[in-house]
């Protein structure tokens, strides 16, 4: 399988764990995806995240976040910007997920950044996936 997309793989893992109701996900490791997964757990969607050494580009391990009821903590996650469509939004144009209820994650100058924190700081970018 070609992996054109390492973030939507990213997302689609994340996704199909918690559907499948599994405590974590393995999957190769990046810079990237370690910085999305960090946005993830800071803002409560996943429990933790570790980077083990294969000798190659590493294994990301995210654990999953269920609620007391053992439904999964993300109700929902996808990929905004892809390969073949990009989709960039100015300072201005960054809308809120389910009324702020979600994130977008968004590929700043200064990094990444959730939507709220990139309206603060009236920086746009590349809308990589939104959470909610």
């Amino acid at each position: 399988m070609s992996m054109t997309d390492p973030i939507a793989d990213l997302l689609t893992r994340i996704r199909n764990g918690l559907a499948a109701g599994l405590k974590a996900v393995e999957l190769p490791s990046s810079n990237l995806k370690v910085e999305i997964v960090k946005i993830l757990k800071d803002e409560g969607y996943v429990t933790n995240y570790m980077v083990t050494e294969d000798g190659k580009q590493g294994i990301l391990k995210v654990d999953l976040k269920y609620r007391d009821d053992g439904r999964p903590v993300i109700d929902g996650i996808e990929r905004a910007s892809k390969p073949g469509r990009r989709y960039y939004a100015g300072k201005d144009e960054i809308k809120p997920v389910l009324d702020g209820l979600g994130i977008s994650i968004i590929s700043t100058s200064h990094g990444l950044k959730t939507d709220k924190a990139a309206r603060r700081e009236g920086i746009g970018g590349e809308v990589l996936c939104r959470v909610w």
